[in-house]
């Protein structure tokens, strides 16, 4: 049997462009090199798509340096891979792209976009999951119409900001503080600040408005942060993982608490109050129907000490270094990493198999107006 042409997109445009590259090593050393072969292709931060041969390369960064280019084309049967090395150029074909892309242009509908109209199977969910999920004020609009509880927030636009005092007034007539200042779509805390006081507020509209033009400032809970893995959708009823709590080395579990500070520490399955372990799990399911998941996510919380549950936000392509949430909730469940890749990558090629049956169901039905 030949092997599974598998393309691994990582890096990226983002600002979370060196934790994809973190991701993509453990991902493509748990791929099967018997099942899978593999096409590595890395994003610049400027926008150059590089092939690499080497997960050394892209563990220390050396692929950026690369000369081969490579770029997904369309075709009307199925998407190739356009590799040029100089001179000379040719195509490879691809069977399956896992796109670990964390951020804007990867997790946010622009790559599954892309890749849907390449027709080339892919690994998570799609343009519109993907789009409202990473959008953080349209993942509350749709957690809202839901009746999950979350945190109350104040939209706020860049362009508001050039009259700062009467946006900063607002929130302050809203919220007491301390308040967290976020863009709407970034990931791995990036850009996100706790404000304490109006000065700080001021800081962080600005910070936030370097990532996005839509920001959300939030009330404050004070609550245990916590992440609960999702897997499923499509033919497969969504399931949910255990319960996994944050302890920040930080004041919030923000990139560098995430990333770089040793101090900082997950725990599985903590001892929860009440029934909240359950009611994460569950809720963990539905905000993920509700957003038309595919494949993955993970779905984070607060836990308040009297056991009530409030919802903070959801990620389609959530980290997979080596001290990610969601490969570890799904190993507690005895599912390895190496298993739980090859169940992604089967579950994506699974859902074209079935969208090619219902397109070819389609065409075999008549129109009632052909008579």
């Amino acid at each position: 049997m030949d092997r599974i042409k598998t393309a691994v997109l990582f890096g990226g445009q983002s600002s979370e462009h060196i934790v994809s590259c973190m991701s993509a090593v453990n991902v493509i050393r748990q791929i099967d090199r018997e099942k899978y072969d593999l096409l590595l292709i890395g994003i610049t931060e400027d926008g150059r798509w590089l092939r690499t041969d080497c997960v050394e390369d892209i563990e220390s960064g050396a692929w950026r340096e690369g000369t081969v280019r490579a770029v997904i084309l369309p075709d009307a049967q199925k998407g190739c891979a356009l590799i040029q090395d100089g001179e000379r150029q040719w195509e490879e074909k691809i069977d399956v792209v896992f796109p670990v892309l964390h951020g804007l242009y990867g997790e946010d509908g622009t790559i599954q976009g892309l890749l849907e109209m390449a027709r080339i199977p892919y690994v998570g969910c799609g343009v519109l999951s993907s789009a409202v999920s990473m959008d953080k004020l349209y993942t509350k609009i749709i957690a809202k119409d839901l009746g999950v509880c979350q945190a109350a927030y104040e939209p706020v636009y860049r362009e508001e900001l050039e009259a700062a005092q009467a946006v900063v007034e607002r929130i302050e007539k809203r919220f007491a503080y301390p308040v967290f200042v976020k863009p709407s779509n970034a990931g791995s805390s990036r850009g996100i600040t706790r404000a304490e006081n109006r000065a700080q507020l001021e800081a962080g509209l600005k910070e936030a408005a370097r990532h996005d033009r839509k920001l959300l400032v939030e009330e404050f809970i004070a609550g245990r942060e916590v992440e609960c893995a999702v897997f499923g959708g499509g033919s497969r009823e969504p399931e949910a993982s255990g319960v996994g709590e944050i302890l920040a080395a930080a004041q919030f579990y923000d990139f560098e608490a995430k990333y770089f500070n040793e101090d900082s520490r997950t725990v599985v399955d903590p001892e929860l109050p009440g029934n909240a372990a359950e009611q994460i799990r569950r809720t963990a399911v539905n905000i993920f129907k509700a957003v038309d998941g595919y494949g993955l996510a993970r779905v984070d919380f607060f836990v308040r000490d009297d056991g009530r549950i409030v919802f903070n936000e959801i990620n389609t392509m959530p980290g997979f270094t080596a001290i990610s949430m969601y490969p570890m909730l799904w190993e507690a469940r005895g599912i390895s990493k190496a298993r739980l890749v090859d169940m992604l990558l089967e579950h994506g090629l699974k859902r074209w198999e079935n969208a090619n049956d219902e397109r070819s169901s389609d065409n075999d039905q008549r129109h009632p107006c052909d008579g």
